[in-house]
Order: structure tokens, then sequence, then C-alpha cells
């Protein structure tokens, strides 16, 4: 018995020897309409960012700047929270050299939160403060006197009329289930006013320069799939109405195709100059290991002060990335694929028959809700 129990020691030893898994990497998903962010994939987003930021500020770096505030309204694990944080201490090293005053002034003055449930706005706390206690004495940052810290989360109720909700749409059937279950009554899309909203939670003089996030992507009120309702296009669309200098979310690409309450979002996403960078996956499984969301995932830079051409970056399995700077409504049906534009512009020019589900091009357009007609299934 002694020698098996040594025997599995040795095992474990050497298995973890050397490793120390990021725990945001290992947990599930609480369904696909609240996915959880890989940090890898959060990481790219902050890349990109970055990138941006540098191009519009004479090469400055974003994580140096001891000024800049963060977003995000749509907090689940914190994944984009922490790393923010973390390379914001990286980068105010030099300006704030004491790291405990260093990691003070990031958390209680640069990085915010809205919690999107009670069970997520813990596990946030957790990634960021190192305690679900923002004030607890295993709390990283000291200057708090609250519990939640700069990561809020209250329950809101949904406001019905006529047996629906006047904010989200959602069914007072399916959703109006007493004080034991969440509402799934967002606090940042639940209001008549963000701006005001954003004052009674974290002061009256907030302006974000940064919001970034992945916000919940249906509601959860009896639909499925490409039949559920989504909600991910408010969260944007109130982004927006905060007029940070950048917002970076990651939503799934169906909006491409419009349908379901979409197209108003749809017309106004593809027609906005200020969107300067589109990462599209085809598919979700690229972005997101383990999730399946049919029409794939995509993340998009949004500028308030540069207007242009968006660069586009089709991201198809293994395959290089499709990079090009083009107008994302050229065509009244959205392109999804960069190669095929060229070959597009060269038919149309021709004024040739029409183009839609024929060649290469039937692989380009983007059809109703489906990925591309190669890949109805995804």
């Amino acid at each position: 018995m002694n020698d098996i129990a040594e025997s599995l020691t040795q095992q474990v030893g050497f298995t973890l020897r050397g490793r120390n898994p990021d725990v945001l990497t290992c947990i599930a998903n609480l369904s696909n309409d609240e996915v959880f962010t890989p940090p890898d994939f959060a990481n790219r987003m902050l890349d990109t960012l970055a990138q941006a930021w540098a191009a519009s500020h004479n090469g400055a770096n974003l994580w140096a700047d001891k000024s800049v505030k963060f977003l995000d309204p749509c907090t689940k694990s914190g994944v984009f929270l922490r790393e923010i944080t973390s390379r914001l201490i990286a980068g105010l090293a030099q300006e704030i050299p004491d790291l405990p005053t260093r990691v003070n002034h990031i958390l209680t003055r640069q990085v915010f939160g809205i919690g999107i449930t009670q069970l997520t706005s813990l596990l946030a706390r957790r990634s960021v403060y190192c305690s679900k206690r923002a004030s607890g004495k295993h709390s990283i940052a000291k200057g708090f006197t609250s519990e939640a810290g700069n990561i809020w989360f209250e329950r809101i109720e949904h406001t019905w009329v006529n047996g629906k909700c006047k904010f989200c749409g959602a069914s007072q059937v399916a959703l109006d289930r007493g004080a034991d279950r969440e509402s799934h009554a967002y606090a940042f899309i639940h209001t008549n006013n963000i701006k005001t909203r954003i004052a009674e939670l974290f002061g009256d003089d907030m302006q974000f320069d940064v919001i970034i996030g992945n916000p919940p992507y249906q509601l959860d009120d009896g639909g499925f799939g490409a039949s559920a309702m989504p909600i991910y296009h408010k969260f944007v669309e109130q982004a927006k109405t905060l007029e940070p200098r950048y917002l970076t979310m990651v939503i799934p690409s169906r909006w491409f195709g419009g349908g379901k309450g979409l197209s108003e979002f749809r017309a106004t996403m593809l027609g906005d100059r200020h969107i300067r960078k589109l990462v599209d996956y085809e598919n979700a499984r690229d972005a997101f290991p383990g999730v399946d969301l049919a029409g794939g995932v995509c993340y998009f830079l949004w500028e308030r002060h540069s207007e242009g051409l968006c660069e586009v970056t089709n991201i198809v399995g293994d395959t290089p990335p499709a990079v090009a700077g083009r107008r994302l409504d050229e065509f009244p049906t959205f392109v999804r694929h960069s190669a095929a534009v060229p070959i597009i512009r060269k038919v149309l020019i021709k004024k040739e028959a029409k183009y839609e589900r024929t060649g290469v091009c039937e692989k380009a357009i983007w059809h109703s809700h489906q990925c591309s007609p190669r890949k109805h299934s995804t």
C-alpha cells in the first residue's frame, strides 16, 4: 500500500513539476450566451488596442499612462481587467516604482468593471484583487472601503411592458421567475441614461478612455442557437453612448447577415467609419476552444477620433490570415472574405451576370446567419 502511495506521489510530482496553469484557461463556460474569454484571446485584443494607441499617440505606450481608465461593462471571469492590470503594473514601474503604491493606483483609479451576475462578479474580484472582497485582508488593493471595489454588481430587474422588457426585449413568461434565480437584467443596458448610471456607480467625473469586453450573446428566454434573441449588440450601442476613445468587443459574427433584430445594428456597424479593425474567426473554436457558435466570432476596434477604411483580418483554421483595408459597406451584401473583394470588383466592373452563389463569390458572401455556403453546420 505504501509503495502505491509513493508511486502516485511521484507521478503527481512529475506531472505538476514546473507547471502553474492559469485557472481562467480551465473554467467551463456557463452557456453559449455567457462565454468566458480565454486569456490568450483577451491578450490578442489588448495587443490590437495597444498598437492602435501607439499609432495615434506618436508611439506612446498605453500601459505606461497612469491616467487612462478602462471599463469592462460585462465582466464575467475578470480576464480583461486582470490582463490590463498586469500590463499596467509592468508599464508603470518606472513612474511609480513602489509596487504596492503602483498596484493600488491601478486598481482604484484605472480599472473598472460591471459584473453580469453575482457569481461572475465574485469570480472577477478574485481574479483582479486576489480576493472576492476588494476590501478584505487578502486583497492586493488597499484603498477600498467597500467589498465590491471597482467591480460593481447589484441585482437589477426587468421593466415589463406588455410581456416584454422595454430595455432588452426579454420574455416576462421566461424570466420573471422570482428573486431566487438570476434575472439576467444586465445593468449596463437596463437604464434610460447610461451616463447617469455610470456616475452613480463610479463617480460624476468618470470618463472611460477604453471600453472592452465580451458581452452576453443572447437572451436565455427559451430560444436556442440561431433562433435565440441576440443581445450583444445592445452592449455595443450602449458603449458607444459613453464616447470612449476606444471600444473593442468580441461578439458573434452573425451580425454580418442581419436578421433577428440585428438589421439596424448591421447597417450602423457596416457604415461606421470609426471601426478601424475587424478580426473575424470563421470557426468560433479557433477563438474559444470547445465552444460551438454558428457563424463564428469576431472582435472589432472602434476609435472615436479616427475614421477611414477598416482593416479586415480573416482567420480560417491554420491558413495564413488574409488582411485587407476596405469599406465594410462597399457591397449591398457583406463580403466576409477579403480575398474575394478584388474578384467581385472585377465582376461588377464588367457588368456580367449576378455573382451571388457562383464560384468563389459563393464562399465569400454572407448568406443569412450561416458562416458560408461551404460550412452551413458550424
